[in-house]
């Protein structure tokens, strides 16, 4: 008769641990801020009002139901489903792509985090409003930046940050 033999691995620790589903927080954490604010907007001003901050700087509720810089806003409706599709596409592949990130590559693992966490942010008031809350408007004089929210700045800062990975911090990590 053969005996199974099973074998311990001494102290390993999990393979979660290991991964880049450490990252996975600081993407829950920029859709809880980004919620909050939005609620906190959304509750204290009225559609259009104007609370000047600076003399470049208002708080603004607009509410944007296209894309970047309000593109498409305007298509009759169709956009607010394209682009939820869209955003929720890009959060699976996203999961998946963080779950291979090691911690030692923080500077990409915090990237993807929060392109995630500002896509979530969005892609919940496309789905609960139909578009999405926006309320930071930065303007010179007459000419007003588009209007928008910490997803969008985290979405922002978060492909900036892998561009400077891609082109800065990973040839380095690469042997020639």
């Amino acid at each position: 008769m053969v005996k199974a033999r099973i074998d311990v691995l001494p102290d390993k620790k999990p393979a979660y641990r290991q991964s880049g589903l450490i990252w996975l927080g600081i993407s829950v954490f920029i859709v809880i801020l980004d919620q909050l604010t939005k609620a906190l907007v959304s509750q204290n001003l009225e559609y259009r009002q104007v609370i000047e901050i600076l003399p470049v700087f208002n708080l603004t509720l607009a509410h944007n139901y296209g894309a970047a810089f309000s593109m498409l806003s305007d298509a009759g409706g169709w956009q607010r489903w394209f682009f939820a599709a869209l955003a929720a596409t890009a959060s699976i592949l996203i999961i998946g792509w963080l779950r291979a990130v090691p911690r030692s590559q923080r500077c990409f693992g915090i990237s993807l985090a929060l392109i995630l966490g500002g896509a979530l942010g969005n892609l919940i008031d496309r789905l609960i409003f139909g578009y999405v809350i926006d309320f930071l408007d930065f303007y010179w004089g007459s000419a007003h930046f588009p209007a928008f929210n910490l997803a969008d700045s985290a979405i922002t800062v978060g492909a900036v940050l892998m561009l400077f990975y891609s082109f800065f911090l990973e040839p380095k990590s690469k042997p020639a």
